[in-house]
């Protein structure tokens, strides 16, 4: 169970890379993103909220087990969780494939850089104790990045209405 845990934690050791742990972990939520992209948003929500429940008690326990306490860079699970939110509700899997693609890397790169800039809120939920501080600082990075999205998704359909 504690080979377990730590795989699970470590994006199946992803996140032991030696550079951009984070940002290669983050790469498994594209494809969570894209299977959860036809699912109606209320499912969408309670799937992703489900996984960062889970996702809690397993960074907690890496972290105090395996990385000496806080937020260490080789846990990568909250990145794989929390990205989804970045498109929930988004309406992008309809779309030609070449735009899914271009849907997927905006929200990927503003995801990242919410979470490597870490703004307030993001800085200020990161101080949250153990798991919760871990993951919360990724799901509101990622709800940054779901506002961009929402708002520069609404231009795209303004301006195309013109």
């Amino acid at each position: 169970m504690d080979t377990l845990t730590l795989w699970l934690a470590t994006g199946l050791g992803v996140g032991f890379m030696p550079v951009a742990p984070g940002t290669f972990g983050s790469l498994w939520g594209l494809p969570l993103a894209w299977w959860l992209g036809d699912k109606t948003p209320g499912r969408q929500a309670s799937l992703v909220a489900i996984m960062a429940l889970l996702a809690v008690p397993i960074c907690h326990w890496a972290s105090v087990t395996h990385f000496a306490g806080g937020d260490a860079g080789s846990i990568v699970l909250d990145e794989i969780v929390a990205f989804p939110l970045a498109l929930l509700g988004l309406a992008f899997t309809g779309r030609p494939a070449a735009r899914q693609l271009s849907w997927l890397a905006l929200a990927f790169a503003l995801f990242r850089a919410f979470d490597a800039l870490k703004p307030p809120p993001v800085s200020w939920v990161e101080t949250l104790p153990g798991g919760i501080g871990i993951v919360a600082d990724d799901l509101v990075a990622a709800g940054l990045a779901w506002g961009c999205m929402a708002l520069i998704m609404r231009a795209g359909q303004r301006y195309r209405q013109a």
